[in-house]
């Protein structure tokens, strides 16, 4: 057999590997990357069928075409929930009413510590004119740089910090008990406010940046701050936004736990990936950035925004509060497989 035909069959096996990882019940940082590329694993996937089926149909060359389009089936089953394929989680207020007193817009952006493009992002603020901005990664030229946002946004809440977990935050919008919080690691910071709209509806909105997996660092740290958040939302209850570049994809195991622990719906659910990271490398990109809310809303608009010179997209979306909301949409539900899910991964990190 030549040897290309071998590699072929390593490349295969080595793509089934990326599948099945994800399985592992392990906070590793390397095993839980494999939960961002589903995409780009299943299209790699199906050349190598083709090719396996072409140049390869020995013993071994037809069972391992049979696992890779068993393992192409479930990255799809993964991956489909996120695009028009599938019905939208969270319901548009075009559907039902909206009233513009109601309304929030939001702007999110990782803008990339080291990013010199000041302008660029001062530009798009101008030109979209959100109620309630949310800038991560922002050290003290960052704070320094956007200080014409002050004359714009007259609530601001800043955490500059050189280690690409500062945030700033700015608000048309009065703003109720800010916070600058630090959950669970000292140099990583959250943020937590109440919001007050033009028509005197409040909701609680949560900024966060917890720290990524990545190999030779463990996902608990992450998976125990977003849980923790999903529980605060839980206990409070009542009408909230949770934001930021969460470093996890919007199907993954965390996610999918935070969201069911804290009921908030997740507007790309029958819409598409929005995938924000990295904007620099079109074939490798997924869904980092994120804007999840109660059923108290309805979705107004959701779009990713153009570059920025930073290595994520910004996200800009629009939100109704609404009585009917609840009404014609499903939120999300935890039950006590779920809730002991939580419990563990809150008490791996600690």
């Amino acid at each position: 057999m030549a040897g290309w035909v071998w590699g072929l069959k390593g490349i295969g096996g080595l793509l089934v590997l990326a599948t099945l990882l994800p399985f592992l019940r392990s906070d590793a940082g390397f095993i839980r990357t494999f939960d961002f590329p589903r995409l780009q694993v299943a299209v790699a996937i199906l050349p190598v069928i083709a090719l396996l089926l072409a140049f390869a149909r020995d013993a071994s060359g037809l069972v391992l075409a049979a696992a890779l389009v068993a393992c192409f089936a479930y990255q799809l089953t993964r991956i489909v929930p996120f695009t028009p394929l599938h019905a939208p989680q969270a319901v548009a207020a075009a559907e039902v009413t909206g009233r513009e007193d109601r309304r929030v817009s939001i702007l999110v952006a990782n803008v990339l510590q080291d990013n010199t493009d000041h302008d660029a992002l001062l530009r798009l603020v101008t030109r979209h004119d959100p109620d309630l901005v949310l800038l991560l990664e922002t050290d003290d030229r960052w704070r320094d740089a956007l200080a014409p946002l002050r004359a714009r946004y007259p609530h601001a809440v800043e955490q500059a910090q050189p280690n690409t977990y500062g945030l700033l935050f700015y608000a048309k919008l009065p703003l109720e008990d800010p916070r600058i919080r630090f959950l669970l690691e000292d140099d990583v910071p959250s943020i937590r406010t109440g919001v007050v709209l033009p028509s005197g509806d409040r909701f609680t909105f949560h900024g966060v940046h917890p720290r990524p997996p990545h190999p030779g660092h463990s996902s608990a740290p992450r998976d125990a701050e977003l849980v923790m958040v999903a529980h605060e939302v839980r206990k409070t209850g009542g009408p909230a936004v949770v934001a930021g570049d969460l470093n996890d994809v919007a199907w993954s195991r965390t996610t999918t736990l935070f969201q069911k622990i804290s009921g908030l719906l997740d507007p790309r659910i029958g819409r598409g990936l929005f995938p924000t990271f990295n904007a620099n490398w079109p074939m490798l990109r997924w869904p980092l950035d994120h804007v999840f809310f109660s059923d108290d809303f309805l979705l107004g608009r959701l779009e990713r925004l153009p570059h920025i010179g930073s290595d994520h997209f910004p996200i800009l979306i629009s939100l109704y509060r609404s009585e009917a909301a609840p009404k014609v949409q499903e939120a999300p539900r935890a039950d006590a497989a779920d809730l002991e899910a939580g419990r563990e991964a809150i008490e791996a990190a600690q």
